[in-house]
C-alpha cells in the first residue's frame, strides 16, 4: 500500500521526500514482506498492516531490528503503522522483521521489510 504518510499523531515525525511501498505479498503461512524506496533525509516511510479481522495488532516487536536505520511501530484509530527511518545520509539496502501479535492464543504474523534507500541529492528511476 502507498500512503505518502499515515495520520500523525506525533508532531515531530515527517515523511521522507521518497516514500514507496509496494503491496504487501504472502511469502508463507502467517508471513508477509514488502519494500520501499526511501530517501536518507530524517523523514519516514510507512506501511499500513492489520490482523485478518481489518483490526490493529494488539502488540508488535521488531527482531531483528534495522542496521542502518530506526523502525517504529504504532496502533492510531484501529490501524497499525510501521514505519522505518534510515540514518541521515545512509545509502544502500537495509532489512528488518516486525513480529506482529493478534492477541493472546492468537498466531503471530511476521513482516520482512527491505528498504532500498537513497541519499539525499541523489536520484534514481522509480520502480
Amino acid at each position: 500500500m502507498n500512503l505518502g504518510g499515515p495520520p500523525n499523531p506525533y508532531n515531530y515525525m515527517k515523511v521522507s521526500g521518497l516514500c514507496h511501498t509496494d503491496p504487501l505479498a504472502s511469502t508463507g503461512k502467517d508471513t508477509q514482506a514488502t519494500t520501499m524506496q526511501v530517501r536518507s533525509d530524517d523523514g519516514y516511510c510507512a506501511v499500513e498492516v492489520r490482523k485478518p479481522d481489518g483490526h490493529a495488532y494488539a502488540s508488535f516487536g521488531v527482531s531483528p531490528a534495522p542496521e542502518h536505520g530506526k523502525a517504529f511501530i504504532y496502533n492510531y484509530n484501529d490501524h497499525t503503522y510501521v514505519t522505518y527511518t534510515a540514518n541521515t545520509a545512509y545509502a544502500g539496502n537495509d532489512t528488518f522483521r516486525v513480529q506482529l501479535i493478534r492477541g493472546e492464543k492468537e498466531p503471530r504474523d511476521t513482516l520482512n521489510i527491505t528498504a532500498h534507500v537513497e541519499a539525499p541529492g541523489v536520484g534514481t528511476a522509480a520502480k
